[in-house]
């Protein structure tokens, strides 16, 4: 038996608390880093743990926008739709 596979909705609610515990994080990152009164090595280690952090929230906002590109582009009529011209008239 195949497990189901989940739906873009459902997923969605899971993606939007990843980012923004992810955005969280990256902002508890930026204000210890700005404090100054870490070691190096801490500061170091805090400083990649922030550009993954950024990369994450970069592809969930990437994902994001391209989910909205797709809905608008699929409510948007066709150009060469007689029809859709028709219902704006």
């Amino acid at each position: 038996m195949t497990p189901k596979a989940k739906s873009p909705a459902a997923a969605l609610p899971d993606t939007v608390s990843q980012f923004e515990s992810s955005l969280r994080e990256l902002e508890d990152i930026v204000s210890r880093l700005e404090q100054g009164e870490l070691p190096l090595e801490q500061s170091l280690q805090l400083f990649e743990r922030g550009v993954e952090l950024t990369r994450l929230c970069r592809k969930s906002l990437d994902g994001a926008e391209l989910k909205v590109r797709n809905l608008l582009e699929s409510q948007a009529p066709a150009a060469d739709d007689p029809a859709a011209e028709d219902a704006a008239t």
